[in-house]
């Protein structure tokens, strides 16, 4: 998505005011928006065209005749979500009013290459699109989340860490191919970001949402949208080197990674190198509500590294909050270092009305959020695959439907 397409006023930005409450006809969004009455009206056609948007019922009258009232149009319209772990893929249907429907979860192993894992997406996806039609719905796209680096373009996967095979995989356009649908990728975190804004914080404007689970990474939502940098790689805080990771030697190639102390990957491999039996987050989390002193205390320290490195990007990018996902946010320790550490080390003008807080969409995060990336884009009412971000908005090649 170009800096163009996200200009005020686009059909993505006007459906998300009416979706997240701040506007509710079209005079509310010639206020909101300080565009020409015409432009709006033009904008909320192509929505209701679209089936995006519903006119209905009658406002509070300003001083002229009523407003007709805007709402989300639910006819029945879903996006199919898919949200990848490592391990494990995720699936879901979400509707345009934010319900999550025949929710699943399968293991996969991401690591044994792509084209294993691009057969149980597939297979997973297209009896979960027969099951909406079942149900008499439209199937409108599919949002993917990706635990790993995705291209600008939002096409490919580029060198993720510990998944030998997928880089440069194509995963955008052979999935489409195999559903017949648009599909939209995204790097994971991104898309926990877009649903934690959109169904927990529509208010706020600027956020940093991380997810700390096997792995870590972080969305950036800027003045209400997401953003992803010039080559998509914006919120990548794990392999910035934190001074507690002793020179230990990261995936990426270099040493010192934030991901070698803070991550459930590298917690579990320090318990298991302690004589604890740990395989995943779930059995991190299990030691430390039962009080296991050593998982408590590396988590705890994780926490205070990954407030160090959050310290940078608060005084520097100011948010609004600073939400915590994934896996290893439901341990307390972990999310009472992060606060401490933040407090200690930022500027008290940018803490002072700071939201710091675990997630509450849990493992329904990434889902809604690639739900509601394709959802937004009145391109993805038109049928055909075609190229796209995930900022709620077609890519240039998708038109504006």
């Amino acid at each position: 998505m170009t800096a163009s397409e996200e200009q005020p006023g686009s059909a993505a930005h006007v459906l998300e005011l009416v979706a997240n409450g701040s506007a509710a006809s079209r005079a509310d969004l010639v206020r909101e928006l300080g565009l020409a009455a015409s432009t709006v009206s033009l904008r909320v056609q192509e929505l209701v065209e679209a089936g995006l948007l519903a006119e209905s019922g009658e406002g509070a009258s300003r001083g002229g005749r009523r407003p007709r009232l805007l709402r989300v149009a639910d006819q029945g319209a879903v996006a199919l979500a898919a949200d990848l772990g490592s391990h494990h893929i995720r699936t879901g249907a979400v509707g345009l009013t934010g319900d999550a429907l025949d929710l699943d979860e399968h293991a996969v192993d991401l690591t044994a290459g792509p084209e294993p894992a691009l057969d149980a997406l597939a297979g997973q996806l297209a009896a979960l699109a027969e099951r909406q039609r079942a149900a008499g719905r439209t199937v409108r796209g599919v949002g993917v989340g990706f635990p790993g680096p995705v291209d600008a373009d939002g096409a490919r996967i580029i060198a993720p860490s510990r998944m030998p095979g997928w880089h440069l995989f194509p995963l955008r356009d052979r999935l489409a191919d195999r559903l017949g649908l648009p599909v939209l990728l995204d790097n994971d975190a991104n898309m926990m970001a877009l649903g934690e804004h959109r169904a927990a914080h529509p208010t706020r404007r600027h956020l940093v949402v991380v997810k700390a689970g096997r792995g870590i990474g972080s969305g950036v939502i800027s003045d209400g949208r997401l953003h992803r940098g010039a080559r998509g790689s914006a919120g990548d805080i794990s392999h910035v080197r934190v001074a507690e990771s002793t020179q230990l030697p990261c995936s990426c190639g270099n040493i010192g990674c934030l991901e070698t102390v803070a991550s459930g990957a590298a917690i579990a491999t320090a318990l298991r190198a302690k004589g604890l039996a740990v395989d995943s987050a779930t059995d991190i989390l299990r030691l430390v509500e039962n009080g296991e002193p050593q998982a408590t205390t590396l988590v705890r320290q994780a926490g205070r590294d990954i407030g160090a490195v959050l310290a940078v990007v608060v005084n520097f990018f100011n948010p609004e909050a600073v939400i915590l996902g994934g896996a290893l946010s439901g341990a307390q320790p972990l999310v009472a270092a992060v606060r401490g550490t933040l407090y200690e080390r930022c500027l008290p003008m940018a803490t002072s009305e700071l939201t710091i807080t675990a997630a509450v969409c849990g493992p329904d995060a990434g889902l809604l959020g690639a739900g509601h990336a394709v959802l937004r884009r009145p391109a993805a009412a038109n049928g055909p695959p075609s190229p796209a971000t995930a900022d709620g908005a077609p890519s240039p090649a998708a038109g504006r439907g």
